[in-house]
């Protein structure tokens, strides 16, 4: 899930980790069908024909998934790339965050990369014990107002928040515009 979006190389070089595998979901196909994987040569030659794990798939080499795979690599290793995302995901998450601490609601806007997510609560959200300290109910009230603002955001509290390339200056104001709107509107509750 973090593979390109945080990094480059994923969480793994932001975090200096040195996994035995790594998976990439369709974020390496450009979100097209496809994945990938790699890993520690003593798990790759696991995998046929040098031994006994077959792996195959339907849209395994598809040539337009790879097409959109190369394309995506091409744009996400120009440089600024990822300063760019960085800083638009960073205004994202301090937006949201100055919303709700303007309307007096508690919130956790924390990031990474361009995966980011608000929880409602007081605690720094660090895991998935602090991250069940959020309010749902608040954030079910923020994510029905945010959709009649014309913001979609992912449904459950418990969802990342991505920002794209594809995302320009004026959507992430627009969006803090909006949770502006609706975090007055949720102190009412």
């Amino acid at each position: 899930m973090t593979g390109f979006r945080v990094a480059y190389g994923g969480a793994q070089s932001l975090y200096k980790i040195r996994p035995d595998l790594t998976c990439l979901g369709k974020i390496i196909g450009g979100g097209l069908p496809v994945g990938a994987y790699g890993g520690k040569r003593s798990i790759m030659e696991q995998i046929a024909p040098r031994g006994p794990v077959y792996q195959a798939g339907t849209l395994s080499g598809n040539p337009i998934a790879m097409a959109a795979g190369i394309a995506t690599l091409t744009e996400i290793k120009k440089p600024g790339f990822y300063e760019l995302l960085d800083e638009k995901s960073g205004k994202l998450a301090s937006g949201l965050a100055e919303a709700a601490r303007e309307a007096g609601i508690k919130v956790s806007a924390d990031r990474a990369g361009s995966m980011l997510g608000i929880f409602f609560t007081e605690r720094k959200v660090t895991d998935y014990n602090s991250a069940k300290t959020s309010d749902l109910k608040m954030f079910s009230a923020f994510y029905r107002k945010m959709l009649e603002e014309g913001i979609y955001l992912a449904p459950s509290q418990f969802e990342a928040l991505f920002v794209s390339s594809a995302h320009g200056t004026e959507h992430i104001e627009r969006t803090i515009e909006s949770a502006g709107k609706v975090m007055q509107d949720l102190k009412r509750i």
